[in-house]
């Protein structure tokens, strides 16, 4: 296969949400999003260390959309469809084209948590995985004190496969523990886990 050849959607919609690929311009509402919850964020995210200016962030935009391109990176915007507003993204930050095996990564803004987007997002991310990419294998990695994070996960039907000890550094340079969730293909095509 591939990649790059591959035809897929860059905006799926869920219940109350649209997730879409970044787009040039993006940076300035994603910045207003990261200022507002960078307390929250700097705990778990390592790219949230500094403050960033809006330039920057629209060049991490530019970055991403490049990446979506490429068949490298999907980054999702999750978009209230009304408002037009921006709350976080959801997306496969690392792809294994060869295992079919993708890694799920998330964040929400602060004043949007709590209200079920997340797993809303991460249930659509989890079967576009599916449906575009026959995905053998879906994970989610998280620090095992990220307690919304591993919520999330768990309510999604990911199963928690394995806590790697010492296997992660967090965005203090301290080396963590890392949880491992996983989906995983099963006899009849849908992904779930073996019991």
């Amino acid at each position: 296969m591939q990649p790059i050849r591959l035809d897929i959607p860059e905006q799926f919609k869920t219940d109350r949400l649209i997730l879409r690929a970044p787009e040039v311009g993006d940076g300035a509402m994603v910045n207003e999003a990261i200022r507002e919850s960078f307390d929250a964020l700097s705990q778990w995210m390592n790219w949230a260390v500094n403050l960033p200016e809006i330039e920057e962030t629209e060049e991490s935009v530019r970055f991403n959309r490049a990446k979506f391109m490429l068949r490298e990176r999907f980054m999702f915007y999750m978009m209230e469809p009304i408002t037009n507003r921006f709350i976080g993204t959801c997306s496969f930050v690392k792809v294994d084209w060869t295992a079919l095996k993708f890694e799920i990564g998330y964040w929400i803004r602060t004043s949007a948590a709590g209200a079920g987007y997340m797993t809303e997002a991460v249930n659509g991310l989890t079967d576009y995985a599916a449906q575009h990419f026959g995905a053998n294998r879906v994970e989610i990695h998280c620090d095992p004190h990220n307690t919304a994070s591993r919520r999330v996960a768990e309510r999604c039907g990911y199963h928690l496969e394995a806590v790697l000890v010492k296997s992660a550094v967090d965005p203090f340079k301290q080396i963590r523990d890392d949880c491992i969730y996983a989906k995983v293909r099963l006899r009849d095509g849908a992904l779930g886990y073996p019991v």
